[in-house]
């Protein structure tokens, strides 16, 4: 028990203190998560109102893959860009590989699937109160997609804050890619992973302490947008 109590003691100095490392990894955390958010964005939402709106053959494949893509294992994501990105792959001059530029794309990978699927959902659902409307004045498929991606714009950053929530959690992936390397792709999850297998409890603790906040705020936010949005359309 004592162990516990010194570690978290510990952890809260580090946290009081400001501590150097700490911040480093946590700014890394963020840039690279909220990097991969708005990547994510630019693909999956667009994709989302295009697949909730088509007539085509297309759809019910994609919305298919978009469902099975919520439930791949990251791990999964992490190897295959690993191989994109190592020497011999397609994409190894870039040279990507364990830096934060390919830990974003992981991300971008791992949650944008999550963002097309729900933006899908949303789209799908505001459509439905407009479809009479959209039809009464003739508009066309991307006339469509762009009123409703506005109109359900305070449901898609719902979507986006648990995309970001998701991508900043994610281990698996960040830790093949970016090869846990100390000042360069060392994150808030591939730390807490670390430090606990090498028994530094303390900053672990710490940023677990400061991970779960930032998880915590990111669906708070995500609840008061949702409940803002609900009292709008009553």
């Amino acid at each position: 028990m004592s162990l516990i109590a010194d570690s978290a003691a510990a952890a809260a100095q580090l946290l009081v203190a400001g501590d150097s490392t700490l911040g480093e990894i946590t700014r890394l955390s963020l840039a690279v998560s909220a990097s991969a958010t708005a990547i994510g964005a630019v693909i999956g939402l667009p994709l989302g109102a295009w697949v909730a709106l088509t007539k085509s053959r297309l759809r019910s494949p994609l919305i298919v893959v978009l469902n099975a893509a919520l439930g791949l294992p990251p791990v999964v994501i992490g190897l295959v860009v690993y191989l994109l990105l190592s020497r011999s792959g397609p994409l190894g001059a870039l040279g990507w590989l364990f830096t934060p530029m390919g830990m974003a794309f992981a991300q971008v990978l791992l949650i944008t699937p999550i963002i097309a699927a729900l933006a899908r959902q949303a789209i799908e659902d505001a459509h439905v109160g407009l479809c009479d409307w959209f039809s009464s004045m003739g508009m066309h498929t991307w006339a469509r997609m762009q009123t409703l991606l506005y109109e359900a714009r305070f449901s898609l950053v719902v979507v986006l804050l648990a995309a970001f929530g998701r991508a900043i959690a994610e281990v698996g992936a960040v830790m093949i890619v970016g090869g846990n390397i100390a000042g360069a792709t060392r994150v808030m999850t591939t730390t807490i992973a670390l430090e606990t297998s090498k028994g530094d409890l303390p900053l672990a603790l710490a940023l677990g302490a400061l991970l779960v906040t930032i998880v915590l705020v990111v669906n708070a936010a995500a609840h008061v947008l949702k409940n803002k949005f609900e009292a709008r359309n009553v």
